[in-house]
Formats: structure tokens, C-alpha cells, sequence
């Protein structure tokens, strides 16, 4: 595999698998807080069992929903 091909994939799977509160609290109903800011880093500090992947998950989460911002904001306002 070429090295360009497998930055590609590799950063590919870097932006799907670090966003995954982001994208679970907006693209699945009854996941996510919806209709509010920062809705991917609200939904990785919830209280659950698998609070340790809050670790790994919410730096990544709050650069994705800082850079959706700008949609959460179209769809606003939200109190």
C-alpha cells in the first residue's frame, strides 16, 4: 500500500473513531442530549460503566463539536 493511500485511511479512521460522542449524540435518536452546544463532550460525561473511555474520548470529542459549531449554532438557539 502506498504511503499516501495509508495516511488517508489512517487519518479517515482517526476522524470516525474520535468523534464518537459527537457523532453518537447527534446522528442517533434517543443517544445524545440533541439540540444544545457541545452536545458529543455532554454525552461522554454522563454517568455510565464505560466512564474510563471518557478518557480517550472526550479531548477528541470536544475539538469535533468545536468544529461544529457553526452547524449547532444554525440550528439553534438552544437555552
Amino acid at each position: 500500500m502506498s504511503m499516501l493511500l495509508r495516511s488517508v485511511v489512517v487519518g479517515l479512521c482517526v476522524l470516525v473513531l474520535s468523534g464518537c460522542g459527537s457523532i453518537i449524540s447527534r446522528a442517533v435518536p434517543g443517544q445524545g442530549h440533541g439540540n444544545q452546544y457541545y452536545p458529543g463532550v455532554q454525552w461522554d460525561v454522563r454517568d455510565t460503566p464505560w466512564r474510563f473511555l471518557t478518557i480517550i474520548d472526550l479531548p477528541l470529542s470536544l475539538v469535533v463539536d468545536t468544529l461544529l459549531l457553526p452547524v449547532d449554532a444554525k440550528h439553534g438557539p438552544y437555552e
